[in-house]
């Protein structure tokens, strides 16, 4: 349960921090809104992750026929955390923008678009919406989400 909820807090914090550093001119109106539900995306990410062995880098041999190399821990590796954001924008176009009164709107995951009530037309120009500014969020940010992702990963070994 701590996991869960230090990997809400990294995904939050990350993005939130990383969203109010950068200003990225888009057709998402609640940015906030939008970077929670990215947040919300790389949370389910950390949490369906299976272990995974040691990258073994070890690929020469010395004079005595030991392998030579490194032995890299997976759970800090940067390889993580290309998987980890590999894919998480294709991802956001299962979500789409629902109105929960007339002053607010909700980023929500949607698990079967054919039991969608409102007009799917609608729901998938937002859910293509929010795929873009997650590829423009990333472009811009990758290199300091990851930085994130990496110090979060090795305090918590």
């Amino acid at each position: 349960m701590a996991q869960k909820s230090t990997a809400r807090w990294l995904s939050v914090t990350a993005f939130a921090i990383l969203t109010i550093t950068f200003t990225i001119v888009s057709g998402i109106d609640d940015k906030c809104a939008a970077c929670n539900a990215v947040a919300e995306e790389l949370e389910i990410g950390l949490s369906n992750e299976k272990p995974r062995n040691h990258l073994d880098m070890r690929h020469r041999l010395d004079s005595k026929g030991q392998r030579e190399g490194k032995l890299i821990d997976y759970r800090v590796s940067e390889l993580r955390v290309v998987e980890l954001l590999d894919g998480l924008c294709e991802k956001m176009q299962d979500y789409t923008l629902q109105k929960i009164d007339s002053t607010r709107q909700l980023w929500v995951k949607v698990n079967n678009w054919d039991n969608l009530t409102t007009n799917k037309q609608d729901a998938r120009a937002y859910a293509k919406d929010l795929s873009s500014y997650c590829g423009r969020l990333l472009e811009e940010t990758e290199d300091e989400v990851s930085q994130i992702l990496l110090s979060h990963f090795n305090a918590a070994r």
